[in-house]
């Protein structure tokens, strides 16, 4: 493993910890409260579209299978909290890329040692990347371990594929962080950035399928090819995870290609 991608990893490993577990609380508690719920699915279907109507119920994913094991999946993991949650965690990760360690003043003193710049973006990206997969790896076994206990009743190739779209969601906005930042050298910009494209793109996403006026933004929208194939329910949606892919490559050819040709006062 070439040593800067193992330093970041080094660097990463407090933060993945500490996001590992938190994140696998969530989704060990909502999860569990799963055997409850089938227990009495006409009470909790009921309760839950009257929390939350109309647009609301929207943003939740729907709502409508919410008893059933692929629909409390969806809505639990794969809908808004597991992603939130995750691309939180991408995002901070990926600002530790570029942009925070040359607010620091530390990003400098790697840039006097004779690295390309161009393989110290690609290489600080790949410790991203390894280390989100890390994240995902774990929470993948924990939400696949949880719906076989619970019988769920969701094959385990559907939740393989839900997982591996909610990995190349959080890394592209990962990426994106990244690509902001190596372009501006700044953190704050950076993470608003990428939280407005994720906050928006949701939204477009979940509302734009009933508003006619917003509709074609959803093709903008990240999450419209994460949610759109519905992989919970349908499985591997390869069209839609390869425009994931080819976006995460784009934005990390523009974060090598801006921040080469950055003047970051070395």
């Amino acid at each position: 493993m070439p040593a800067l991608v193992s330093k970041s990893l080094r660097d990463y490993r407090r933060a993945l910890i500490g996001w590992t577990i938190g994140v696998s609380a969530f989704l060990l508690l909502y999860l569990s409260v799963y055997s409850s719920i089938v227990s009495d699915p006409d009470l909790y279907n009921r309760a839950a579209l009257a929390k939350y109507p109309g647009a609301l119920r929207d943003l939740m994913g729907g709502l409508e299978n919410f008893t059933t094991g692929a629909g409390y999946l969806q809505v639990v993991a794969y809908q808004l909290f597991g992603p939130l949650l995750l691309i939180m965690c991408a995002v901070i990760l990926g600002n530790r890329a570029i942009a925070q360690p040359e607010e620091a003043g530390t990003l400098e003193l790697t840039l006097a040692l004779p690295i390309d710049r161009r393989r110290l973006v690609l290489e600080r990206h790949a410790a991203l990347a390894l280390g989100l997969l890390a994240v995902g790896l774990v929470t993948f076994a924990l939400v696949a371990g949880m719906a076989a206990a619970h019988d769920m009743g969701v094959p385990f190739g559907n939740i393989a594929a839900a997982h591996a779209g909610l990995y190349l969601l959080m890394l592209l906005f990962g990426t994106t962080t990244v690509a902001v930042g190596a372009a501006t050298g700044r953190k704050g910009l950076a993470l608003a950035v990428t939280g407005v494209w994720a906050v928006g793109g949701y939204v477009v996403e979940t509302l734009g399928r009933d508003v006619t006026a917003i509709s074609w933004l959803r093709w903008l929208s990240p999450f419209h090819y994460y949610l759109d194939g519905k992989p919970v329910y349908q499985g591997l949606p390869l069209g839609d995870y390869g425009v994931l892919a080819g976006a995460t490559i784009v934005l990390l050819l523009v974060a090598m290609l801006t921040f080469d040709r950055r003047d970051v006062g070395v």
